[in-house]
């Protein structure tokens, strides 16, 4: 298959090793999950390769902490612009590879300049401080570094935005990186490399990994003692597995795990604002996104209607091949994927759900219906479980404490939405809930100003903020005596 580019240099199939491109012995293919069809081969990297990469990265970043912050952030700068002026063809990269439509990689794509453009300036306030001495000849400071080597695991549901979002705070802060995309997207992480280096980031500071074999190379980074920083987005499963790993080197985490997101509307909230966002945050991405809304609870008063509403917008929803005009749903990542969607389908309908809107495939490839299930109660997989697809549950409530409790009873706690005009339950269910993020009346929380994460299984630590930055330095505390 090939890409209407108008750089088609930006379509890079090597890694990226220090001030080296390498094909590697073998490669592994890279599909477009619209049409069945292969974009690259790119290479196919072992333990060996990201071993060179961690040296590399270990090799350049003193020096790059060196820099001061200004001269940091002009990189950073000059690497944004770079994405910014190329993000037409890196839209059509990332569609071609993940599927979403066209205007959201286009979205994400600005996303991600809008979070190095914040750390570029973030970095310029790394402040320490001077602590009153407990003694007359004493005086106490303490100072902010960075980590060191950070090491990047990045999934295939925004391959450009949640590697930017990581990247961004690592290097304002003075680390150097070696990034593993997702087997599925690694062509938004190595245009990426190819823009580092036009916008003059130093060789070494940004290393990319591409593999088929990610168990290998997440162990290199969780255990190879020059990796001070892993920084992971993925299931909780997987998370787990990392955690256990970098034990033995203490190493300092950042994990945004799996989410089950409750998206709660009561009856005072204003109905059509309520089902246009509970459609935005549901169906963005074809389901696959960690904060969507996995669990939509309406107030019993309003129920009959906003399913109504609901149903109406979801069937008007235009699927397809997300490079053609007006397609707002793309196809599922892979077949597991789909298979999972339909699990929960049939599922919820054996158990008494009714199906309001969608629920078949379409064709023989990865497309499946947006999906609306009324009547959904308690004890379903759609409930208990994050489906990751097209498929909407809603669930019918009658209290605020009611559905707190049901909104808590997870193990996940990334996101949470809440749609009401009533300015005390905005507070008290707000402050009640379990989450990491609440968005209320709204159904958007990313953003480079504020600090994105959860509590509970959904992880550890933040990205993005005053906040994200962070996570990349350590502290070191100075006492001086006169």
């Amino acid at each position: 298959m090939k890409l209407t580019l108008k750089d088609t240099s930006l379509l890079e199939p090597r890694a990226r090793i220090g001030d080296k491109w390498v094909a590697g012995k073998k490669q592994f293919a890279v599909i477009n999950p619209a049409t069945g069809e292969q974009i690259a081969a790119v290479a196919d990297l072992g333990v060996a390769d990201a071993k060179a990469a961690i040296n590399a990265a270990h090799a350049a970043q003193k020096s790059w902490a060196a820099k001061t912050a200004l001269e940091r952030a002009d990189l950073i700068l000059a690497f944004g612009q770079q994405i910014a002026d190329n993000v037409d063809d890196l839209a059509v990269i990332l569609t071609a590879e993940m599927g979403k439509p066209l205007a959201e990689a286009r979205g994400e794509i600005m996303l991600g300049v809008g979070y190095l453009r914040w750390y570029a300036e973030e970095g310029r306030r790394v402040y320490g401080d001077i602590i009153p001495g407990h003694l007359p000849d004493k005086r106490l400071l303490v100072l902010k570094q960075p980590v060191g080597v950070a090491g990047m695991i990045t999934p295939w549901n925004f391959p450009n935005a949640m590697l930017t979002r990581k990247m961004a705070p690592a290097l304002a802060a003075g680390c150097a990186i070696v990034a593993r995309p997702a087997e599925s997207t690694p062509l938004s992480a190595t245009a990426l490399t190819v823009l580092a280096e036009r916008a003059g980031l130093p060789d070494g500071v940004f290393n990319v990994i591409t593999s088929e074999e990610p168990a290998e190379i997440g162990l290199e980074l969780c255990t190879n003692q020059l990796v001070r920083k892993l920084s992971f987005t993925g299931s909780t499963e997987v998370g787990r597995i990392l955690m256990r790993q970098s034990a033995e080197n203490i190493q300092k985490l950042s994990l945004e795990l799996g989410g089950n997101a409750p998206f709660i509307v009561f009856d005072d909230a204003d109905l059509d604002a309520a089902v246009a966002g509970a459609v935005a945050s549901k169906y963005r991405n074809a389901g696959q996104t960690c904060i969507c809304a996995n669990r939509i609870y309406v107030q019993r008063p309003i129920y009959q209607a906003f399913a109504e509403k609901m149903a109406a917008a979801v069937s008007a929803l235009k699927v397809g091949n997300g490079m053609e005009d007006g397609v707002q749903i793309g196809p599922l990542i892979d077949n597991q994927a789909l298979a999972k969607v339909e699990d929960h389908l049939a599922d919820a309908l054996a158990a008494g759900a009714s199906l309001a809107a969608g629920g078949e495939r379409i064709g023989n490839g990865l497309f499946f219906q947006p999906t609306l299930l009324t009547g959904v109660e308690k004890g379903m997989k759609v409930l208990r479980e994050e489906t990751f697809g097209p498929l909407a549950p809603l669930v019918a409530f009658d209290r605020d404490d009611e559905v707190v409790e049901q909104a808590n009873d997870t193990e996940f706690g990334l996101a949470a939405y809440i749609y009401t005009n009533n300015l005390s339950r905005v507070w008290k269910v707000s402050e009640a809930l379990e989450y990491g993020m609440v968005g209320v009346n709204t159904p958007v929380l990313a953003t480079p100003e504020a600090p994105f994460g959860g509590v509970k299984s959904s992880g550890l630590g933040r990205e993005g903020g005053r906040d994200g930055i962070e996570d990349f330095l350590e502290i070191k505390y100075l006492q001086l005596s006169l």
